[in-house]
């Protein structure tokens, strides 16, 4: 759990940027200021996950066709969106097309084209995925990735093989899955405007913050002004595998 603290020292840590002495555990406390800050601290959480595709929060998922399967398949259980241009074929060696607006889902339903399609295509739609062509080939594996709602490993789970996550923090145990300073920067903001202080200089902190830590949050390749190579993941035939055409 390198550099990952726990609830209770992030609160701890943001009561004494604001003036509050620091408590054994927040989550019982009957101070006002540590509910409104265990309060606060669920929703910095839930909104970070919307700021940015932190890396720690990047799920896989596949779909593995069966026969008799309508083509509609429920979205894992954390699921928050689509990290985009990430699904692919995985038996036909080929990318998969969407998340589709829903007049292009309308064109391919219209078009009737049944399984004489190259590629398999997916919409979002009431928390399910469903692929064209319905019903799907069989033994086809699709694989995605997605941003999970899940920016919590739950105390009591920490230690094991496979944590088990959550999307807010329940206990002072709780480990908070992003960085901690950037995560004691944000609540500090939201404390001092629940409480309606001037902000001004909290939020420049939390925003400098923000830029040094996304920047940071994964590897990036080193820039050459001569040009470089470059791929076009899903972006032209190049995608199409050199045999194997078809979903």
């Amino acid at each position: 759990m390198a550099r990952l603290e726990t609830a209770a020292q992030i609160i701890n840590d943001t009561a004494i940027e604001v003036g509050l002495l620091p408590v054994a555990d927040p989550f019982s406390s009957q101070d006002e200021s540590y509910q409104q800050l265990v309060g606060l601290l669920n929703s910095a959480g839930r909104e970070m996950v919307e700021m940015y595709p932190w890396e720690i929060l990047q799920q896989p998922f596949e779909i593995l066709t069966k026969l008799g399967d309508t083509g509609v398949y429920d979205l894992p259980p954390d699921f928050d969106h689509m990290i985009n241009q990430t699904g692919w074929n995985q038996t036909a060696n080929t990318p998969v097309g969407g998340p589709l607006s829903v007049q292009m889902w309308a064109f391919l339903q219209g078009q009737d084209l049944g399984t004489t399609t190259l590629y398999a295509s997916f919409i979002l739609n009431q928390n399910k995925i469903q692929l064209y062509p319905q019903p799907p080939p069989i033994d086809v594996l699709l694989k995605f990735y997605y941003i999970s709602r899940n920016w919590v490993i739950t105390g009591t789970s920490q230690f094991a093989a496979t944590p088990t996550t959550a999307d807010r923090c329940t206990g002072p145990a709780d480990i908070v899955m992003y960085d901690p300073i950037l995560v004691v920067k944000f609540l500090k903001v939201k404390f001092l405007a629940a409480k309606g202080y001037d902000i001004a200089v909290a939020a420049r902190d939390f925003d400098m913050t923000f830029q040094a830590r996304t920047g940071m949050d994964r590897g990036a390749p080193i820039l050459n002004v001569a040009g470089g190579r470059g791929y076009p993941y899903l972006n032209s035939w190049r995608n199409v595998p050199y045999t194997g055409f078809g979903f």
